[in-house]
């Protein structure tokens, strides 16, 4: 906020120079230093002729001035300075230092800690630190540091206590525009929550190539609104170009943001451990100052919905399409469910959260708020009820109960819009009644076939019916009724294979809290106004 000072005080008038920290005031009727929102100071003086402040000079230092592990100094030609035992990553200190020396940090029996600490003084508090409360003085909270292979800085204050920042990130900032987009993705078993603990290791670090944000700010033209391909509820997603032509991803937390950090960490965490050609592929992260950005792989033909939506792009999604994008759809979920190194639950599982590639092959994506099942866990509950209304399973959204059988609800649903080319909750602001009643309706009647889109030109009858039959199976009511994805797949892959007669779907029966819930979508989903959508929270 401004704050005026009249151009007389002789408290700031001096010719020394900015570089001593002292600034001439103008010989105005009115002056005033303004600090900025990325904490820099400004003198203005006000202009009679336009009506409005002019800046005539700032201080050197803004918010977002230098890279990390590098400080701003006001004096002297260089602005920009690495702390000590750092070096630049490319030809300017603005753009951040890595460590001269690798951390000795280990574990083993009989090492002697030669890792150390460098005092700084005069800085804020890391809004992402963690407090141990359980320490109490400034030498056991920097052992506490020491032990900890993911700690880079600890702060002991009596009132707060023991603070700890840890990144279990290298914290490399390499130059995106370089990148490989060939190289392989290497992830471990273990995720950044288990890594930020006292007492882990480096052994067990998560590993996520991470990206400078100078280099991402200039892959994106500094995120232009041209490249801007659509926001959702995490923020903003750009379109990026690499030195090679490869066109990337990027997606920005917004700071107004409703879901945050924690869905944002939750989903790099689940996508850097998975590696299936229908799954998105996240490139890494850039964590710089308070920036948090995801890179991935661009999808040239945006999302599902993006056609679905649209009677002239539907004609695109002829029946072989749709067939390919169905079973790959499924694959990405039973490796999911059933191969990946841990069983993960999608959650929101909808047309918008799939994306095309330039060969209209589909990749599974948004994992914010999926969940990681670990050993012999099956099912969960949980109060806070994520995900999209008409997609979700009555057992999820009436009673906060998950498993595997709630994604294969969720691809359910969107079966029934890939070969009816509606989707489900459009489908009931326009008729009054759920796309799956509508279809079980057709079901018991012996029509079928009406519920195919029109603009299908050649479909087989055969094949079409059976597809039909499968997605009214997953959206049984019951959820053990409903069959796994490893059945699915078999039964879209095998037609040889005898299918069992769907019971009547959860929609038929839905009560009036569902039938509150599907209304409360009049507002929020018919079709996807961005190119890129996210899932939304609602409590429950």
């Amino acid at each position: 906020s401004p704050f005026p000072v009249s151009n007389r005080s002789p408290k700031f008038h001096n010719t020394s120079g900015v570089g001593n920290g002292y600034w001439e005031f103008p010989n105005t009727s009115a002056a005033q230093i303004v600090l900025d929102a990325f904490g820099q100071l400004k003198l203005q003086s006000w202009s009679e002729d336009d009506q409005r402040w002019h800046t005539l000079v700032s201080s050197k230092c803004s918010y977002h001035r230098c890279g990390v592990f590098s400080i701003c100094s006001i004096p002297g030609e260089k602005t920009c300075h690495c702390l000590e035992g750092f070096r630049p990553i490319g030809n300017r200190e603005s753009e951040g230092c890595v460590r001269k020396t690798k951390l000795q940090c280990s574990n083993e029996e009989g090492h002697v800690d030669t890792d150390g600490f460098l005092l700084m003084l005069y800085v804020d508090y890391p809004s992402d630190g963690h407090v141990l409360k359980l320490v109490t003085n400034a030498a056991d909270c920097k052992s506490e540091c020491l032990d900890n292979c993911s700690c880079i800085a600890y702060a002991y204050d009596s009132n707060l206590g023991c603070l700890v920042c840890s990144f279990s990130l290298q914290l490399s900032g390499e130059d995106l525009l370089k990148f490989d987009l060939e190289m392989s993705l290497q992830a471990d078993d273990t995720d950044l929550n288990e890594a930020n603990k006292p007492g882990a290791h480096r052994k067990n670090k998560w590993k996520l190539q991470l990206f400078s944000f100078a280099s991402v700010s200039a892959a994106t033209d500094n995120f232009s609104v041209a490249n801007k391909l659509g926001e959702g509820g995490f923020g903003p997603v750009y379109k990026g170009v690499l030195l090679k032509g490869h066109e990337i991803a990027v997606k920005r937390l917004s700071r107004r943001s409703g879901q945050g950090w924690e869905e944002l960490k939750n989903e790099a965490i689940v996508i850097a451990k998975l590696q299936h050609k229908n799954l998105v592929r996240l490139l890494g992260c850039c964590l710089e100052r308070e920036e948090k950005i995801l890179i991935y792989e661009y999808m040239r033909n945006k999302s599902l919905d993006f056609f679905l939506c649209d009677p002239i792009k539907r004609r695109v999604l002829d029946w072989e399409t749709r067939v390919r994008i169905t079973e790959g759809i499924a694959q990405g979920l039973l490796y999911l469910h059933q191969y990946s190194r841990l069983r993960i639950i999608h959650r929101d599982l909808k047309a918008s959260n799939i994306l095309l590639d330039s060969n209209m092959n589909p990749k599974i994506s948004d994992f914010g708020m999926a969940r990681i099942f670990r050993g012999e866990e099956l099912q969960a509950n949980t109060s806070r009820i994520v995900g999209t209304y008409g997609h979700m399973s009555p057992e999820y959204a009436l009673e906060g109960l998950f498993s595997v059988k709630s994604d294969v609800f969720s691809f359910g649903v969107l079966l029934m819009e890939i070969v009816s080319g509606k989707k489900n909750t459009g489908f009931y602001q326009l008729h009054s009644v759920h796309l799956l009643a509508h279809a079980w309706n057709l079901w018991t009647s012996n029509r079928e076939m009406d519920l195919i889109d029109p603009m299908l030109e050649e479909v087989p009858t055969r094949l079409a019916l059976r597809y039909v039959n499968i997605g009214l199976l997953c959206i049984q009511e019951t959820a053990d009724d409903r069959p796994t994805m490893s059945d699915v797949v078999s039964m879209l892959s095998n037609e040889s294979l005898d299918i069992p007669p769907p019971k009547q779907p959860a929609s038929v029966n839905a009560t009036s809290m569902e039938k509150d819930m599907l209304v409360q979508q009049r507002r929020s989903e018919v079709c996807s106004v961005n190119d890129a959508t996210f899932s939304t929270l609602d409590a429950r």
